[in-house]
């Protein structure tokens, strides 16, 4: 299972280890996403992060629409479609790191259609932010979906 994750604020006045963070996640910028492993190392890296970002498990067809959507491979050209089904199947299983070689570890989407609900309340309370459990109403699936 894999979690995607995005980046719903920007970091003016956040604390260094914050920062350093993101760097890591390769999430440098509003609206960047990534496709990562649902794994202990990752869910202390999103703990630490939890208030500038939403995260949640994703499913294949999705991950597989934001490869062709949003996808880029490391010349800035998009990834064809046969080639986006073979990476998609492979991110679905380990994230986009095992796919780094050929394609960019990250994905630039747009905003939500609708907009964001709130930036600064978590997911539970009625916006944006922490883990989006599966089966919800705006889950991590939707909310792909209304971003491309």
């Amino acid at each position: 299972m894999v979690w995607l994750v995005i980046r719903v604020r920007g970091g003016i006045h956040a604390h260094h280890s914050i920062l350093t963070t993101f760097q890591e996640l390769r999430l440098h910028r509003p609206n960047h996403a990534t496709i990562l492993p649902e794994d202990e190392s990752v869910r202390g890296m999103l703990t630490r992060v939890q208030g500038y970002v939403t995260w949640g498990p994703v499913s294949a067809d999705t991950v597989e629409l934001l490869l062709k959507g949003r996808g880029k491979q490391h010349d800035g050209t998009p990834i064809p479609d046969a080639e986006a089904k073979k990476l998609s199947a492979s991110a679905s299983k380990d994230g986009l790191r095992s796919v780094a070689t050929s394609m960019r570890p990250v994905l630039r989407l747009k905003a939500p259609t609708g907009g964001w609900k709130s930036t600064k309340k978590p997911f539970t309370m009625g916006g944006a932010l922490g883990f989006r459990a599966a089966g919800k109403k705006d889950d991590m699936n939707a909310l792909a979906r209304r971003m491309l």
